[in-house]
């Protein structure tokens, strides 16, 4: 409205849910969807839905600057598909293969709906609770022109979630690995925290390293097979025999070559998924797990801070179900020292090996 007033030619979008990536409503689907074998839901779980992939608003989005006759209008968008509620989480399981159920219950009112989702995924009761709020109406298209003013003919809200889940399953998303460093600054303590992106939980570790992006990428390359992990080394030999026992590879494969990474090398229980030459490693967990886990080394130079940088080690898992959030916070103390120590250990190696004029093996 605000746009509209200042003289601006505008088209007005309005949709329900739009599945993918980083859509609050699918978000929440997803979360309660993966981690929920028999989920307890209230009365609004029969209202109806006309969800949009996010493909097809931005084909919308698109569109409507190559069409004159759209501005000053409002459309109204939605897939071909109109559902309950209800309906949408258990078709977003059967795209992933899951077994779930669902047991309306009617004293389930929105505050405590949304206590309940704020336990049970990464989203806050002060957002999940308006949208739970919105999910008492029907929410359809009742106005057809966009079908009629635009090209786009979205696709079905199954094929929407599998693309959503492709994108996320190869990396497409690059929210998930990218994160924004840009507070830390030179003189700054080693800082940890814990986030949740994209349904996934990050272990991050920053610290100020007194060598340059090259010396550091070096080190971290450098880990595994007959050079080990730098830190704790027996914990890492006893997840390695615990992998083993549950049909897992173990760290009997070590590395190929001890002075080159490249994507697709087995090290230990990993692989290297990408390599950035004198920046970044990340390698996917290969051993048995109720989720997926990655580990990431990025080293880039620290503004303000001559032949300084900005190393940072992360940690991500994405939790199956129960068992992956139990898995998760039962280990996180032991994985907090262990990472944290590994963390150290490479920071302290790159200083040595700056000052020694080469890498420390």
């Amino acid at each position: 409205a605000l746009l509209r007033e200042g003289g601006v030619p505008v088209t007005e979008f309005r949709a329900a849910i739009i599945v993918g990536s980083g859509s609050i409503s699918f978000e929440m689907i997803r979360y309660l969807a993966e981690r929920l074998p028999v989920m307890i839901c209230p009365r609004w779980v029969k209202s109806l839905c006309q969800p949009i992939a996010v493909r097809d608003v931005l084909a919308y989005l698109t569109e409507a600057l190559e069409r004159p006759e759209s501005a000053g209008r409002v459309f109204e968008i939605g897939g071909p598909d109109v559902l309950p509620y209800r309906e949408m989480m258990l078709g977003y399981a059967r795209v992933r293969g899951l077994r779930r159920s669902l047991i309306e219950v009617p004293v389930l009112t929105p505050r405590l709906s949304s206590y309940w989702v704020d336990l049970v995924t990464p989203i806050p009761a002060s957002i999940s609770r308006p949208l739970i709020d919105g999910l008492k109406h029907d929410v359809v298209c009742r106005d057809r022109s966009a079908l009629e003013v635009f090209s786009v003919r979205p696709m079905g809200y199954e094929a929407a979630v599998g693309l959503a889940l492709e994108r996320i399953s190869q990396g497409q998303v690059e929210t998930i690995w990218s994160g924004s460093h840009a507070s830390f600054k030179p003189g700054s303590p080693p800082a940890s925290r814990l986030e949740k992106r994209e349904g996934m939980i990050l272990e991050v570790r920053e610290t100020e390293v007194a060598a340059p992006p090259e010396r550091i990428f070096q080190v971290f390359s450098g880990i595994g097979g007959e050079r080990r992990w730098f830190y704790a080394n027996w914990a890492w030999r006893l997840r390695g025999l615990l992998d083993r026992l549950a049909g897992g590879p173990g760290m009997r494969r070590g590395r190929r070559n001890p002075d080159q990474l490249v994507p697709g090398d087995a090290l230990d229980f990993w692989r290297v998924e990408e390599v950035l030459p004198g920046r970044l490693l990340r390698l996917r967990a290969e051993m048995k797990l109720p989720g997926r886990a990655w580990l990431q080394f990025e080293a880039e130079p620290l503004a303000g801070a001559d032949s300084h940088s900005l190393f940072v080690q992360t940690a991500y898992f994405e939790p199956r179900g129960l068992p992956g959030l139990l898995y998760w916070y039962l280990l996180y103390p032991m994985h907090k020292a262990i990472f944290s120590g590994l963390c150290r250990e490479i920071k302290r190696r790159s200083e040595e090996s700056k000052n020694a004029g080469g890498p420390k093996p």
